[in-house]
């Protein structure tokens, strides 16, 4: 145990030889932080982390980023750049009784002078709360530098009393630039694809369709090398990445931070009439394998939510397109949610259903429960009728207008406004129909039903 938490030497970590039988993205991991491409928002003059080196005293540190975007290899190069024993872990595999065993042997050679060594624990929102609060004590007393990688936003999956004592750097997906950077420093250094050329146009291409991820530009690298490898002066050019891109998923957690981000495209796009973008968020989630039903109850619930009685085809739309994936799947379900997407983005929008449910429900909420009005009570007995239940009740077919003089809501909230229509769409004709029966009402010199009170007229 000991020997890891020895003080490690940087030039021969540096020099070590890397497995040329890896894959080609652990061959081409940057071993010193000056290596690291992209970043530098991260990484660059006046920032949290540069400070902190050119102390060296590296802090406890989340690394919050995207697959790809080179958390775990940033974590070395700073256990390296301060001189530090580094120790990783994943939250996947490791337990609780390893860690307090290594935390137990930190805290022994700390006493001794020894350097705190960098722990480093992958995807650490793994862990659940008591386990994240295991490793308090050591990050506290400094016993270990805690550096944790996630994903997700640490706001909700690192505990708080962690999160306090950690800083939390924010890391990219890369851009474009840099995954070519990357690439064409892999096409020099890398002796498996030494003497291998490759056009502009075709590294351009695989660092466009890598989502910021350097491993799989870097494994997409390796195979278009691999076939090209196959037929001698043979290059790499664009139709030969385009040919081993083909087949390449998208990237995408359905039950990570993306799947949240994307849906919430999706749902922005449809509130603010964009058809274009709404089918392009949509086909994103279905390409990248989000279940269908999902997608179809997102729709259903825009359509009353953002739409509403503005146009109440939406509802029936929505519904329509998840009902049809019931009947005939995938992939010919897809057209069925396309219809659906553009419908609710061109139709007119309104949530006056959305906030009109949210007062009814703050009203409710406000914990005072009011009886319901004698005369809308049932009476199917003799003692209901004997105790009023249905006096006073006015059948509104009986009325030649159709709206009988009898108001609904209980007296203490009979003039309480929940529903306000608005001015788009069909809404405009609801609003109308509203108002015309609270005037019907008060023309017989009595209270029916309330309009907005916008609309008010004596």
């Amino acid at each position: 145990m000991r020997d890891l938490f020895e003080e490690s030497n940087e030039d021969e970590e540096s020099a070590a030889p890397v497995d040329a039988g890896a894959p080609l993205p652990e061959r081409m991991r940057p071993r010193r932080l000056d290596d690291v491409i992209g970043q530098e928002e991260a990484l660059g003059p006046g920032t949290v982390l540069r400070a902190a080196l050119d102390t060296g005293q590296l802090p406890s540190l989340i690394l919050w980023g995207p697959p790809g975007c080179g958390k775990t290899t940033l974590a070395a190069c700073l256990a390296r750049e301060v001189g530090a024993t580094f120790l990783p872990y994943s939250a996947v595999r490791v337990g609780v009784k390893e860690l307090k065993r290594v935390m137990t042997e930190a805290a022994h050679l700390r006493e001794r002078g020894v350097r705190a060594p960098v722990l480093f624990l992958d995807e650490i929102h793994r862990f659940n709360r008591a386990q994240q609060d295991a490793l308090l004590p050591a990050v506290e007393h400094g016993d270990v530098v805690l550096i944790g990688a996630t994903t997700e936003n640490p706001s909700f999956e690192v505990n708080s009393a962690l999160l306090s004592r950690c800083r939390v750097i924010v890391l990219s997906a890369l851009d474009e630039d840099a995954l070519v950077a990357v690439q064409r420093r892999a096409l020099a250094e890398d002796p498996a694809l030494d003497g291998l050329g490759a056009d502009d146009d075709a590294l351009h291409a695989i660092a466009r369709r890598s989502g910021g991820d350097a491993r799989f530009a870097l494994g997409s690298l390796e195979l278009a090398a691999r076939d090209a490898r196959r037929e001698d002066g043979a290059r790499i050019d664009a139709e030969r990445a385009d040919r081993v891109l083909r087949e390449a998923h998208l990237v995408y957690d359905k039950t990570g931070e993306e799947h949240f981000n994307l849906i919430s495209a999706l749902h922005k796009s449809l509130r603010n009439s964009d058809a274009q973008a709404g089918l392009y968020w949509l086909a994103r989630m279905l390409e990248a394998g989000e279940h269908p039903g999902y997608v179809a109850r997102r729709l259903v619930r825009f359509a009353s939510e953002d739409v509403g009685m503005a146009d109440p085809q939406a509802l029936v739309q929505a519904n329509a397109a998840a009902v049809a994936i019931d009947r005939i799947g995938m992939p010919e379900g897809k057209l069925a949610l396309a219809q659906a997407c553009v419908y609710l983005a061109q139709a007119p929008k309104s949530n006056a259903l959305y906030r009109a449910y949210g007062a009814v429900g703050r009203a409710i909420e406000s914990g005072e429960r009011h009886p319901v009005p004698h005369h809308l009570r049932n009476a199917p007995t003799g003692l209901m009728r004997e105790l009023g239940y249905g006096e006073g009740y006015a059948y509104a077919h009986d009325d030649d207008a159709g709206v009988a003089p009898m108001p609904c809501l209980p007296d203490p909230i009979r003039d309480e406004v929940f529903y306000r229509p608005g001015e788009h769409g069909f809404e405009a004709e609801v609003a109308d129909r509203l108002r015309r029966a609270w005037r019907l009402a008060r023309r017989r010199g009595t209270e029916g039903p309330s309009p907005p009170p916008e609309q008010d007229e004596a």
